[in-house]
């Protein structure tokens, strides 16, 4: 096992430094909106695109299309075709999605927790800073 640091490196000097920083490119990769909410449809079982985009709701064909191939492009999803006929595609959850999915789901418990606090620092916010 890795020992852990104490401080996380989570500053840098300059774009080259960014761009090899491991917890700025694992971190942009999985905590975007979309891809969060992806793991957590796929957390029951496997789904193909059509079942996976009814799930998610308001997002795009190609919004999710883009997303997936993220996902598996980092190994946390897996892509399935079944040659038919007729074609048939689906996605899972490889068992790196699965760890990321124990660590996410406690976030959002806890966001679906703070969304009453959320919502009157802003009403409180937006009432301060009318204009």
């Amino acid at each position: 096992m890795i020992p852990r640091p104490t401080m996380l490196p989570i500053g840098v000097a300059n774009k080259a430094e960014a761009s090899n920083c491991s917890i700025r490119s694992v971190l942009s990769n999985v905590t975007g909106k979309w891809r969060m909410i992806i793991i957590m449809a796929l957390e029951d079982e496997p789904k193909r695109f059509g079942s996976l985009k009814r799930c998610i709701g308001d997002i795009t064909q190609s919004v999710l299309t883009e997303n997936l191939r993220g996902l598996q492009r980092d190994g946390y999803i897996t892509r399935e075709v079944d040659p038919g006929p007729p074609v048939a595609v689906s996605y899972a959850l490889t068992p790196q999605g699965r760890a990321l999915l124990d660590l996410l789901k406690p976030l959002v418990f806890w966001s679906h927790e703070q969304m009453p606090e959320v919502r009157q620092h802003r009403m409180e916010y937006d009432r301060d800073h009318a204009k």
